[in-house]
């Protein structure tokens, strides 16, 4: 389960935020005076700056508009306008549900599915694959992994402890070769055996890297990848909410993926990857074992917020 603890800061805020506009007059000008007070606050856990502020604004114009009597209840009515609006950022990121979906496309006989995973070390990227490599063998399906981080020192032996254990073939080279050629390889040798899904680990070094916008680029387009999943740190909050950004911008994505989300996470990067990316949280890691990976789901997530 999500953990519902560790939102419990940007929970309060929002409650008293709400609070707060209840006692006013509910005209733009003065909610957006009150709403600023909050604005800095919700960029401590994590919100990032861009969408506090639009979200402020866009629930003034919001409020501005109700016909209030002397029987509403108006902190209700600010929380339900809050819920909507939130909901709203998930929702505009449309859904995509990857478990269905690969089961899907396979039984079309479109396979292998190549999925390529973007995002800095020490995200938990390479756990993460091996943990999706894991669900979808579970699932049933016939999983390879590509190591085509050629740098970091130690990404080979780590994801080929990983396949070891869930039983699944790597494709690898040696440390410094072409990170493309891996991901090809990878998918040659997935169409050649009959595998349905193909999982490529990238390196990761700084997202303001132009070398490694240029690498994630260069791998897109030799193997075209059906999916692009953003795998970002939870703990990191803004910073990897801006990470998220430049691979949005610069290379595309399809999805997201929070890691360590059972941890002390705030919860504003989770609202702010969304509205910055403007695609879906696939999943969130919960641990640090195989299992501990959950499909995200905003509903419950809002919910627990508001």
């Amino acid at each position: 389960m999500q953990k519902t603890g560790s939102i419990l800061k940007l929970k309060e805020i929002f409650d008293k935020l709400s609070e707060k506009i209840a006692y006013t007059e509910l005209s733009e000008e003065k909610i957006q005076e009150i709403g600023y007070e909050f604005v800095l606050e919700l960029v401590e856990n994590d919100v990032a700056y861009d969408v506090a502020e639009s979200l402020i604004e866009e629930l003034a114009k919001r409020l501005a508009r109700e016909r209030v009597s002397r029987l509403t209840n108006k902190k209700n009515l600010v929380r339900e306008e809050l819920k909507k609006l939130l909901i709203e950022v998930f929702e505009r990121a449309g859904s995509l549900d990857m478990d269905e979906e690969l089961k899907r496309q396979v039984s079309l006989g479109k396979k292998p599915q190549v999925l390529l995973f973007l995002g800095p070390n020490g995200h938990g990227k390479t756990t993460t694959v091996a943990k999706l490599a894991y669900r979808y063998k579970r699932n049933g399906l016939k999983v390879v992994l590509a190591a085509a981080d050629t740098f970091r020192a130690g990404a080979i032996e780590q994801i080929s402890m990983w396949a070891r254990e869930i039983d699944v073939p790597l494709i690898s080279h040696s440390y410094g070769a072409d990170p493309a050629a891996v991901a090809f390889d990878a998918v040659v040798y997935a169409r050649k055996n009959g595998m349905d899904v193909v999982l490529i680990d990238t390196a990761g070094r700084m997202h303001t890297n132009v070398n490694l916008i240029e690498e994630m680029r260069k791998i897109a387009r030799v193997i075209e990848p059906n999916f692009k999943i953003f795998v970002g740190d939870a703990l990191v909050g803004n910073d990897a909410v801006e990470q998220a950004r430049v691979f949005a911008e610069k290379v595309g994505l399809d999805g997201n993926i929070l890691t360590k989300f059972d941890a002390d996470v705030k919860g504003g990067a989770a609202i702010s990857i969304v509205y910055v990316t403007k695609k879906p949280i696939l999943y969130v890691g919960v641990g640090q074992g195989l299992k501990d990976l959950e499909k995200f789901d905003y509903k419950r997530f809002v919910d627990q917020l508001i």
